[in-house]
């Protein structure tokens, strides 16, 4: 296991996997696009300001990191990452002026961080500060790895008990696991152990190191950078949509559902999409009244639901996802991307904290979740509008 004095990141490969799938597109695509990304700290009564130092020293760190010649072989050999992409991360230098951290007492916490450029470059802070907070706050509010451990195993076992069901179970949880050590046991531990049901991990240094494939496609990140390009509103969900298919031409199906409430998702995937696309993702509202919902939307494009994917992934436990497993079992494909509960689990409370976009090219962006707390916007009366142009309703109302 790590000592307090290891630095947090140990390597550039160590992202979540959209961020290399989204930096292709966004490299190709939307390269002169300007973005600002912002820490949030969701857990109330938490003082970050003892870490704002310890912080900048790590971030001091992350910019001296380079990708070796073997990690830029490894994505390489990764079939839709393009020859002139990977070139481009041989390259990659990030640079310590684009990445702040400073004492705010205006925000919740104490604390200021936020990253500001080219998209191309800003793109890769965001996993790796949220990694580093969560980690300095574990290191001094430490857990139990030996309970982590057992539960684990448990959480395994259960999975492994219903597996004949067909479900997938992907680890999503870099960003707020309990450290880079201990996720390393918990990757290890899925590959050793849950053969029938483990597809892999989103961490692309651990998916490297243990042979398990590397999971994601997109994030919230990629239609809110979208917004500020020069594409009406009203548009952006499907230009956006258009986009990943141009780029990836049919790899990376899974289409992510809820940037502005799933209804408006749904009347924007029309025919065209729900056939291109292998399926959708969860991330915010009921899931199960989200699953009733994307099987009713194939049927009415008459598409048998059993041929596509539902990836659930907001905020799931193992009692959640053996759930959800057991309502849709046999009626669509079922995955799970698992983040906190299997990589910060330890007896310890972790915080809850993301790091998004609030600005492209200058102008305000919005996330219209589907869960109360969940969207972000830093100008109300931009969020009114949108919510205007796609009809906003949460799938919670009836």
């Amino acid at each position: 296991m790590s000592t307090r004095s290891d630095p947090v990141i140990r390597s550039l490969l160590e992202q979540d996997f959209y961020k290399f799938t989204m930096g292709q597109l966004v490299l190709h695509k939307l390269p002169s696009v300007n973005v600002r990304v912002e820490f949030r700290l969701r857990t109330r009564g938490v003082d970050l300001t003892p870490y704002v130092g310890r912080i900048s020293e790590e971030l001091d760190h992350l910019c001296t990191l380079r990708f070796t010649d073997g990690e830029i072989a490894y994505l390489r050999g990764i079939r839709f990452l393009s020859s002139d992409f990977c070139d481009y991360l041989k390259r990659l230098w990030l640079y310590r002026d684009q990445v702040h951290v400073e004492l705010d007492p205006s925000k919740n916490g104490g604390v200021a961080i936020w990253a500001e450029g080219p998209w191309r470059d800003v793109i890769w802070f965001e996993i790796p500060v949220l990694a580093i907070v969560q980690e300095l706050w574990m290191r001094d509010h430490p857990g139990s790895e030996a309970e982590g451990l057992r539960r684990l195993d448990e959480k395994i076992a259960r999975f492994d008990a219903h597996a004949d069901w067909g479900y997938k179970v992907a680890d999503f949880g870099l960003r707020r696991r309990y450290s880079g050590a201990w996720h390393h046991a918990v990757v290890e531990r899925f590959a050793e152990k849950g053969a029938s049901f483990f597809s892999g991990t989103s961490d692309v240094l651990l998916a490297r190191e243990f042979g398990v494939s590397p999971i994601g496609t997109f994030a919230h990140e990629l239609f809110m950078g979208v917004m500020g390009t020069d594409v009406r509103v009203s548009e952006v969900q499907r230009r956006t949509l258009d986009l990943w298919a141009h780029e990836y031409r049919g790899e990376l199906g899974i289409a992510l559902s809820d940037v502005f409430g799933f209804r408006a998702f749904l009347r924007d995937f029309d025919l065209y999409f729900s056939k291109l696309f292998d399926g959708c993702r969860h991330d915010s509202g009921d899931p199960f009244k989200w699953g009733e919902m994307l099987i009713g939307h194939y049927k009415r494009m008459r598409i048998d639901p059993a041929t596509k994917t539902a990836c659930w992934s907001d905020s799931l436990d193992t009692a959640r996802a053996l759930a959800i497993a057991e309502r849709f079992h046999g009626r669509i494909k079922v995955t799970f991307g698992i983040g906190t509960h299997l990589t910060n689990d330890t007896g310890a409370e972790p915080l809850s904290i993301v790091m998004k976009l609030t600005r492209s090219n200058g102008h305000p962006v919005v996330k219209l979740s589907d869960s109360p707390g969940k969207s972000m916007c830093d100008d109300p009366s931009f969020v009114e509008y949108v919510k205007q142009q796609y009809r906003w309703r949460s799938i919670d109302d009836d």
